[in-house]
């Protein structure tokens, strides 16, 4: 699934990652309530991305169904 997070002063940081929106949103938002200075977060390629928390200023998880590939009749 997609994950778009924004960053204040910065820019828009977008990956696809092999956790479910709801892991996602979860680890997102234990981060924040803890007041952790980081989330960590990984893509489906391996990397990890340590992201500011006083800096995220959205973050938008996809879906978890896969992209249709051909026409809709």
């Amino acid at each position: 699934m997609e994950i778009r997070i924004g960053i204040a002063n910065s820019r828009e940081l977008g990956f696809d990652s092999n956790e479910t929106a709801e892991a996602v949103k979860q680890t997102v938002s234990a981060a924040l309530d803890s007041g952790a200075n980081y989330v960590t977060l990984a893509d489906s390629k391996g990397a990890t991305y340590l992201i500011p928390t006083a800096g995220i200023t959205f973050v938008e998880v996809g879906t978890d169904q896969s992209r249709r590939v051909g026409f809709v009749a």
